[in-house]
């Protein structure tokens, strides 16, 4: 093989690397996940990355079957979905995470309404031990199934209904998002 063969090779092989997924707080997000235990191929929407207080804490993605900017229509839409969490910080405790899903859950439904949620939400937190960087957790809705966690790929559990994968949503999507910024990222407006 000649050199300029060579050459050629290798341009193409490191262009499709690039279009194969986005650079998000050094992770490479993938443009497009395959759901496991299903065939649903779901699209990026977008991605972003989650600060506190100046800390990088996670990078976001959403994933969706079609692109879409309108956070109402994602959150009442009733179709497969995952929102994919990758760690930066140093270490999350379990404390931290399940604090983190209750105000955000909080700050976007109504007592009722999370009250309601109550047993479904114990049951999600307790899928979370401590998270260190590199972790990633998949957090996804299987029509006729549920919200299934997966953390490093391993399978958590599932909580079944609609009605609580679209609540979580809303910590990203809602409101009162957990930063306006990841918000309009995981909208794919960023």
């Amino acid at each position: 093989m000649s050199k300029l063969t060579r050459l050629f090779a290798l341009c193409l092989l490191v262009a499709s690397q690039h279009v194969a997924g986005m650079d998000v707080g050094g992770v490479n997000i993938p443009e497009s996940i395959v759901l496991q235990g299903s065939e649903t191929t779901l699209q990026l929407n977008g991605a972003g990355i989650r600060k506190k207080f100046f800390v990088s804490v996670y990078v976001g993605a959403l994933y969706l079957p079609v692109k879409n900017t309108d956070a109402e229509t994602i959150i009442s839409d009733d179709g497969p979905a995952s929102v994919d969490m990758h760690i930066l910080h140093s270490e999350v405790s379990k404390d931290k995470i399940t604090a983190g899903w209750e105000d955000g859950l909080k700050a976007n439904l109504d007592r009722s309404k999370l009250e309601s949620l109550r047993p479904q939400l114990d049951q999600f937190n307790q899928m979370f031990g401590t998270l260190r960087k590199g972790d990633m957790i998949r957090i996804a809705y299987l029509p006729g199934t549920g919200t299934e966690v997966r953390i490093n790929d391993e399978r958590r559990g599932v909580v079944p209904g609609n009605d609580f994968f679209r609540a979580l949503l809303k910590i990203w999507l809602g409101h009162s998002p957990v930063t306006k910024s990841l918000k309009k990222a995981m909208l794919g407006l960023d």
